[in-house]
């Protein structure tokens, strides 16, 4: 599901908060860094959340919207190539859900838990998409599990706040794949680009900035 949304509001949402909120030192720092961006062009890459939309739109930024998330998490089989012995991740078919802005327009773009979710093989490519559409200075965020985090890959996240982050609950389901060390995200991202803020979610809040 891919949708734009802009002074109007959204044209669907999904899902309502119900907790209190928690403080982000990732979210803290992006604003502050942004805070001369009059009006940030922004790609959410999780389920449509209102209280998200609603931060953005306060904010005065135009948001696009594709939910990579919730496919993964349903295991959607088109993503899959399943006739050798070892089955193959079909990126260019996960790729084609990203929605269609231009290269270097976007100015934040918020991954989640993507990359959790995600076989590893196919980190790179995402990520160079991603980084690809961000213009000089953009700014893509992610969350990443650490290792003693088995499970909650089904926790949903949305903004409570510009500067805090919320859910409703943490989810049961087991991550599919290893964690991801903060060397695997260097290596994903050019030399000196990232951020890694601690959290005591058992997250990671990662940070990639491109260099202006």
């Amino acid at each position: 599901m891919s949708l734009t949304v802009g002074p109007q509001g959204p044209t669907k949402t999904t899902r309502t908060g119900l907790n209190s909120a928690a403080a982000s030192p990732a979210l803290e720092w992006l604003w502050k860094y942004l805070q001369d961006t009059p009006h940030p062009e922004i790609l959410d890459c999780g389920p449509v959340f209102q209280a998200t939309v609603d931060v953005f739109l306060r904010r005065g930024a135009k948001v696009h919207v594709a939910d990579l998330v919730t496919p993964l998490l349903k295991g959607e089989e088109r993503f899959w190539n399943r006739s050798g012995k070892v089955p193959v991740f079909r990126v260019a078919e996960f790729l084609a859900q990203f929605p269609a802005v231009l290269p270097a327009s976007l100015t934040v773009i918020f991954g989640w838990h993507v990359l959790d979710l995600l076989p590893r093989e196919a980190h790179s490519q995402v990520v160079g998409r991603w980084l690809s559409c961000l213009q000089p200075g953009g700014v893509l965020f992610c969350l990443l599990r650490e290792p003693y985090l088995p499970k909650g890959a089904d926790t949903f996240w949305w903004l409570a706040g510009l500067r805090s982050l919320a859910c409703a609950r943490e989810g049961s389901r087991p991550f599919p794949y290893p964690a991801i060390t903060n060397r695997d995200t260097e290596r994903l991202a050019p030399p000196g680009s990232v951020k890694t803020f601690l959290t005591r979610t058992g997250r990671r809040e990662v940070l990639t900035i491109i260099q202006p």
